[in-house]
């Protein structure tokens, strides 16, 4: 991938294979969640959190998946290992040093976000792991962004990303006639934890369009494999 900053986290994961859908309301309190299920990759991410933070904790259970597939390291390591591979990968050591200010302050800093499309949190801790400022210069730019709240609401947060592959899947059923309660009855949920799933993405409903809607679509008779 070189050292150029990743366009698009979930199209990114998605191209490679990993099935990504967003965390339901309920679970508003997470940030974000992997698993390998068999031999398919799965991640959830958070839609309440800004663009930047979504992308950092993709990245993050991208680390997950990669590092930890076999359970180990778990608990505080894991999850140190993965916030070092999600800063690496979304700011490439060579960019960052070649994009560094000779003076780092705040308003460049959320200036150059814009950039990388992370957080100016994430930034900051990035620029000093790599060594392009000083420890006094970090603790500063700490203190500000805490001062300014920029750790609970991004400045200039970019638009936030979402599912191409989910779309693609929508348009074809819809296309087919299928809709939004007939895919809920398909997997056996509420039409509600269906939207929740797929980041908001629109379900419309194919009985308000004129499309055609099959007649003989019953949900599957579920069984329990051990």
């Amino acid at each position: 991938m070189g050292e150029l900053p990743v366009k698009n986290m979930i199209h990114l994961l998605e191209s490679k294979g990993v099935r990504v859908f967003s965390l339901s309301l309920a679970s508003s309190e997470v940030d974000a969640f992997s698993v390998w299920r068999q031999s398919t990759p799965f991640i959830f991410l958070n839609t309440q959190k800004s663009a930047e933070r979504r992308r950092f904790d993709a990245a993050h259970e991208l680390a997950h998946l990669v590092l930890h597939q076999h359970g180990s390291p778990q608990g505080q390591e894991a999850e140190q290992q993965a916030n070092m591979f999600a800063s690496a990968f979304l700011m490439p050591r060579a960019s960052v040093l070649a994009q560094a200010a000779r003076i780092t302050t705040l308003p460049w800093l959320v200036k150059a976000k814009e950039y990388w499309t992370v957080s100016v949190a994430a930034l900051a801790y990035r620029l000093h792991e790599v060594g392009a400022i000083t420890d006094w210069n970090y603790r500063s730019l700490y203190i500000e962004i805490g001062k300014r709240g920029y750790r609970k609401e991004e400045p200039n947060s970019s638009p936030r990303e979402s599912s191409q592959l989910l779309r693609k899947v929508l348009e074809s059923l819809r296309f087919e006639g299928i809709g939004k309660q007939e895919i809920a009855d398909a997997i056996s949920v509420r039409v509600k934890e269906v939207e929740e799933l797929i980041f908001g993405l629109a379900l419309t409903d194919v009985s308000q369009t004129g499309a055609r809607i099959p007649s003989n679509t019953t949900p599957p008779k579920l069984r329990l494999i051990e």
